[in-house]
């Protein structure tokens, strides 16, 4: 889906659970939207203080856990960064290939995974409830 329809898909999901998106929250998510890796909180202000002079830490941060709540966005723990969800109206795990050279982030599902992770982890009576999983290598691209 490109960005346009993307926002417009976001804003309506956001409305169909009552929550408000807002310009500036659009704002942020058009960001992450652009970048084809992840961007961390401090990027993202430095960019929104272009059209929003006011824009606090404080501010992204608010967005951002808005966001995640939402599934709107993911957040890399690796290395403390955020990256656009193309497909937030579907609850899924998430894992990552992130290219240590470039920084680009392909989100995937691998096929399996979940059920294996959930198999081992009831063996110990335990309930995965939220699962991201990140790897890092080098892309492609960087490998030419």
């Amino acid at each position: 889906m490109e960005h346009n329809a993307l926002l417009s898909h976001a804003r309506r999901f956001c409305e169909g659970k009552g929550a408000r998106f807002t310009q500036l929250r659009e704002k942020v998510y058009g960001l992450l939207l652009q970048r084809q890796g992840a961007t961390g909180a401090y990027e993202l202000l430095d960019e929104l203080r272009q059209t929003e002079s006011s824009a606090k830490p404080a501010t992204v941060y608010r967005v951002l856990d808005f966001l995640l709540e939402l599934g709107l966005v993911h957040r890399l723990e690796s290395n403390n960064s955020y990256i656009a969800c193309h497909h937030f109206d579907c609850n899924h795990p998430v894992q990552f290939l992130i290219c240590d050279q470039c920084g680009e982030v392909k989100e995937i599902q691998s096929e399996g995974l979940k059920e294996t992770l959930d198999k081992q982890a009831n063996q110990y009576g335990f309930r995965v409830v939220k699962q991201t999983i990140e790897a890092h290598g080098t892309c492609a691209r960087c490998q030419h």
